[in-house]
């Protein structure tokens, strides 16, 4: 019986050696680079790339800022009546600043360098709280207008522990809803 032997014609590659070097006894050899495969915005709006999990990496550079990303202005169509929000607002902004509501709850209502300012003037009043009965804020009047749409800017007059403040406010309509973006209390 005749033995027959056959070759494969594709060689197989031999793997590359990579750079060594031994000292004490420890082998160190040099970490693979493995970036994730950049895809751009396009590719992943349209779905034009099917999905591979190492493809993390998106490049926006390309893509509409405006458009998709950040806070988006709506019309005052859109938004509830900004006369009643107002005047809860300026109650509640008198009372975190007294030190009678925790400002966390102005957070949802107010842009963050607002908010800052709010929650540094209530941190400074429980300092010096005094012991005893207060009583709690009323607003007197509300005034709006709307130099635009979208935009309001209000005033109110404020009684809060027997004495009277004046609240100037400019709310704008982003993403749905009424957002603090000035304030000033005299």
């Amino acid at each position: 019986m005749a033995r027959t032997t056959t070759t494969d014609p594709t060689p197989t590659p031999t793997p590359t050696p990579t750079p060594t070097s031994t000292s004490g006894g420890f082998t160190v050899r040099r970490i693979p680079q493995t970036a994730p495969r950049i895809i751009s915005a396009d590719e992943a709006w349209h779905g034009e790339q099917p999905y591979a999990q190492d493809a993390l990496a998106l490049d926006f550079f390309g893509a509409r800022d405006d458009e998709d990303f950040g806070r988006q202005p709506t019309r005052t169509s859109q938004l509830p009546e900004p006369e009643p929000l107002v005047g809860r607002l300026a109650q509640a902004i008198i009372e975190v600043v007294a030190g009678q509501r925790p400002a966390p709850q102005l957070i949802r209502h107010t842009a963050p360098t607002i908010y800052s300012v709010i929650a540094r003037q209530a941190m400074v009043a429980g300092r010096r709280r005094t012991p005893g009965p207060r009583r709690p804020a009323i607003v007197r009047r509300v005034r709006v207008c709307e130099p635009a749409d979208g935009i309001v800017e209000a005033c109110a007059v404020v009684v809060s522990n027997g004495r009277v403040r004046a609240m100037a406010l400019r709310l704008e309509g982003l993403d749905g809803r009424w957002l603090v973006t000035a304030l000033t209390i005299g």
